[in-house]
């Protein structure tokens, strides 16, 4: 039986986001987006909220235009997978950390808040792709500032030459 690791989420970013390089060059970027969920307690009929924070880590040009367009308090849309790690704390015990390992990502909002455009790991509106090597797209401008590509055009089919019907109330099938 096959399996599925896969995580959406939508949420507000807690703080700026941080990219670093690996020694390979590759970006890496870290931030946390908190999820909330609202409901009325049964018991005492208080609305009740409860955030949820999550790490998220995003690699190479999604790396890059996460720390190029997000800021604290975006709204982002997230989809990747969980994984987990383990870490000894200061106090000698090992501990576990789960993060979303992220692959596309949709900023959601007006333009002038950063967001209103999406991107994914292996596709960029206007067909970049991530595994590009990376001198290709140092300079390459964000989805939403391109013109998207010009349909291919079609053409018309050859007209047939009419053939004349001789009783049309025939060939009608009801």
């Amino acid at each position: 039986m096959s399996s599925l690791n896969k995580v959406i989420l939508i949420g507000n970013l807690g703080r700026d986001p941080e990219v670093r390089y690996m020694p390979n060059g590759e970006p890496v970027c870290n931030f946390s987006i908190a999820t909330s969920e609202t409901w009325n307690d049964r018991n005492s009929g208080q609305r009740q909220e409860r955030t949820e924070w999550h790490n998220i880590t995003m690699y190479r040009r999604l790396a890059e235009i996460a720390g190029q367009y997000l800021k604290k308090g975006s709204s982002v849309y997230i989809e990747g997978r969980i994984q987990s790690r383990k870490y000894q704390g200061k106090d000698g015990i090992e501990r576990t950390a789960y993060e979303i390992i992220a692959n596309e990502m949709k900023m959601l909002g007006s333009r002038q808040s950063g967001g209103g455009a999406s991107y994914d790991e292996g596709y960029q509106q206007g067909g970049y792709q991530q595994s590009a090597p990376q001198q290709q797209y140092q300079n390459a401008a964000p989805a939403y500032n391109q013109e998207p590509p010009a349909a291919p055009a079609r053409r018309a089919p050859a007209a047939a030459p009419a053939v004349p019907v001789d009783d049309i109330d025939d060939d009608i099938p009801f």
